[in-house]
């Protein structure tokens, strides 16, 4: 049966009857073939066309529309080949910012306690019951819905001392955040937050002085370091219906597309999507945070560095991450046409060229201004470049509170 669907309904396993226009409307040379790759389907999505024609006898149709998720996207999705399930989502109107920052902060707050008891366990030895990490699995969950960018900016804002436990709840927060961007399942989301959460807990087998060592590592400490990859697998196959992504996780997100990562330098088709995902959302927040041994990046120049480390992170992935933390990341240092420097404070999913900016420097003048927010999507000004603070003597970033 032929089917006219809007393109973000697309989903892998649907077959494409036909795209309108030519190869000017699209980059396919063939106008029928089943969608069988996240690169396919990213592509057909970003095309500047409304809709496409699909065969439902020949491969998926959408989702029932009073369906979330279609049981039958749930597969192994812990194989390294296997595909992403994509399903229809009901749309969750966006909080604002400041509205849903408050709630933000109250589950970063209560998640300390959480994830400190989780891990503690784990470096006692003991089994680690997971029953709360659900828990606030799915309060991290309920918020990215609502504002995405509301907690990951927050949970950016940790101290070296908590880097460990709240890196773990960046993480989640930005594992269910890329889970969305890419389409997948409710239940996908559940387990690529749930994998973020624990994807370090191998971590607590490591001696706490290599942990936080400030000075550079021996071959020896970073060799202990590494094995926390494999240490985590272990702790986690001792849980109960831990699910096979938290275990593909922690053991794969430190694999490079070229084959340089570890444990076991995979490469780019032998490693699941979920673990492509996890290796650019720890790469993130751990460059993007304040460590024993160095001072975080600002957002914007680890989004450049990212980028330009070719080998490292799965193109499409990193597309997507893009998008679903915005081209102008929450913290970011940016240069207005005005002259004036500013630090983002809110974005627009869907404007991301035109975030709101608190404008606290002239350039111009060398001087301070008076804090004031200014709304990019209304008015001439615009943002011309990504800023170093440091180039103008600025130690801090004004706060990213909007008031």
């Amino acid at each position: 049966m032929l089917k006219s669907i809007a393109l973000e309904q697309l989903r892998l396993g649907m077959y494409v009857h036909s795209i309108p226009g030519g190869w000017i409307s699209h980059p396919f040379w063939r106008k029928s073939f089943k969608i069988e790759s996240l690169e396919d389907l990213q592509t057909l999505r970003d095309c500047p066309i409304d809709e496409v024609t699909i065969d439902t006898a020949k491969g998926r149709d959408i989702a029932p529309d009073h369906l979330e998720d279609d049981p039958e996207d749930v597969h192994e999705e812990h194989a390294p080949t296997a595909a992403v399930a994509v399903a229809v989502r009901k749309p969750v109107q966006r909080t604002e910012s400041a509205v849903e920052r408050e709630r933000a902060a109250r589950i970063i707050s209560s998640s300390k306690s959480t994830v400190l008891n989780m891990f503690s366990e784990a470096r006692m030895g003991k089994a680690v019951d997971v029953k709360d990490a659900a828990e606030l699995v799915t309060e991290i969950t309920s918020s990215v819905s609502r504002n995405a960018d509301a907690l990951i900016s927050l949970a950016r804002l940790k101290t070296t001392d908590d880097y460990t436990y709240m890196h773990s709840v960046a993480v989640c927060a930005m594992m269910i955040s890329l889970a969305n961007q890419l389409g997948m399942t409710q239940e996908q989301t559940r387990q690529a937050g749930m994998a973020g959460l624990l994807h370090d807990v191998g971590k607590m087998a490591v001696p706490l002085d290599i942990l936080n060592k400030p000075a550079k590592l021996t071959e020896e400490e970073f060799a202990s370091i590494r094995s926390h990859t494999v240490q985590g697998h272990s702790i986690l196959q001792q849980i109960e219906g831990i699910g096979e992504v938290p275990l593909d996780v922690s053991l794969h997100h430190h694999e490079k597309i070229d084959g340089s990562g570890y444990p076991f330098n995979l490469k780019s088709d032998g490693i699941s999507i979920m673990a492509k995902m996890g290796a650019v959302c720890d790469v993130y927040d751990a460059i993007t945070s304040n460590r024993p041994y160095k001072a975080g990046w600002d957002p914007a120049r680890s989004i450049r560095h990212m980028a330009s480390s070719a080998g490292h992170f799965d193109p499409v992935t990193m597309q997507a991450f893009v998008k679903a933390i915005g081209i102008y990341p929450t913290g970011s240092c940016v240069i207005l046409q005005s002259g004036r420097l500013g630090v983002v404070v809110d974005q627009r999913p869907d404007q991301l060229l035109t975030p709101r900016v608190k404008v606290f420097y002239s350039t111009t003048s060398r001087m301070p201004l008076k804090s004031d927010i200014v709304d990019l999507a209304h008015g001439s000004d615009k943002i011309v470049a990504y800023a170093d603070p440091a180039k103008w003597g600025i130690r801090s970033l004004p706060s990213i509170d909007l008031l």
